[in-house]
């Protein structure tokens, strides 16, 4: 009986360790987003606040007045279609990138002996320590036609007159990979260091090559960890706004930077609200396959160390 009582009594403060962070999320997360969803069905007006109000009561009579014409417009307009392809399509761009520079660096930090381990994920994290702002003026500084970049390789005789990089396109995935690459290596890095090398030791034992055991042991073995770094670098950057409002150019089009527009220059909220609102459905797909990643690897994590 006291088994019993014991059991409930934990299982009760096991659900009420929970509220706080659901509380937290619905107050800070939830409520806002509800309030953006509302403001995308309203109609542009001239006052304060500038969108017409969803319902209203007069004469004892309720009234509901529910506007589409924001969301027809991201459809109908085609800088808002090719806005929203382009975010992806950097997005997708900047996660390949990550990848293809992340996981040799992840492997060998993983590989590395302890001391020097701590020494190269300090050296991950440190640019967190800085303010991304910061980072991204320093960038601006090192890719200008007199910057830093442009006067090194005029200097050393490789080019004659500088290289027209900010304010382009390239400029803005240089930015994106350097912010967001240490999103891709620290989870993939997690994966990795656990890593049983016994399983490329019987690889090696029944004839793999190196590159065959790397290809058929730990790729498949590390997928997770991939998996969720490339989650983490493409979600925050199909909405980035700093980055490409600092290096990119006029013809960069990013979903932050139009709402940035929407919201503040032409101060038209029910327009803005439902960028921000098909941006969040575009993200529903990667925060989905996130969250079945992690509850995946966790299982998995949770069944060997039973075993």
């Amino acid at each position: 009986m006291r088994r019993l009582f014991t059991h409930d009594r934990q299982s009760v403060l096991r659900k009420l360790a929970i509220v706080p962070p659901f509380a937290w999320l619905a107050l800070f997360l939830l409520v806002p987003f509800l309030l953006v969803l509302k403001i995308s069905f309203a109609d542009l007006r001239f006052g304060i606040p500038p969108y017409t109000p969803l319902a209203t009561l007069e004469n004892e009579t309720l009234s509901l007045s529910v506007h589409l014409s924001s969301y027809l417009l991201l459809f109908r307009d085609s800088l808002y279609v090719a806005t929203y392809i382009s975010s992806v399509k950097m997005a997708l761009v900047t996660t390949v990138c990550c990848a293809l520079l992340g996981y040799p660096m992840a492997y060998y930090i993983a590989r590395a002996n302890p001391r020097a381990r701590n020494m190269m994920l300090l050296a991950v994290i440190l640019p967190f320590w800085t303010s991304l702002l910061l980072r991204v003026y320093a960038w601006v500084g090192i890719l200008r036609n007199d910057g830093l970049l442009n006067n090194a390789l005029m200097a050393l005789g490789l080019i004659d007159s500088p290289l027209e990089i900010y304010r382009t396109d390239l400029a803005v995935y240089i930015g994106l990979i350097y912010a967001y690459l240490p999103f891709f290596i620290l989870p993939l890095y997690a994966n990795l260091v656990k890593f049983d090398m016994r399983l490329l030791e019987a690889a090696y034992d029944l004839g793999a090559r190196p590159f065959q055991a790397f290809w058929r042991v730990t790729l498949p073995m590390s997928l997770p960890g991939v998996i969720a770094g490339s989650l983490l670098v493409f979600i925050p950057t199909v909405g980035e706004y700093v980055i490409p409002e600092m290096l990119g150019g006029a013809d960069t089009l990013m979903m932050g930077r139009l709402m940035w527009t929407e919201f503040f220059n032409n101060t038209d909220w029910p327009m803005a609200a439902a960028v921000t609102c098909v941006m969040v459905l575009i993200l529903i797909v990667p925060l989905a396959l996130l969250q079945y990643n992690q509850a995946r690897q966790f299982d998995s994590e949770r069944r060997h160390g039973k075993t």
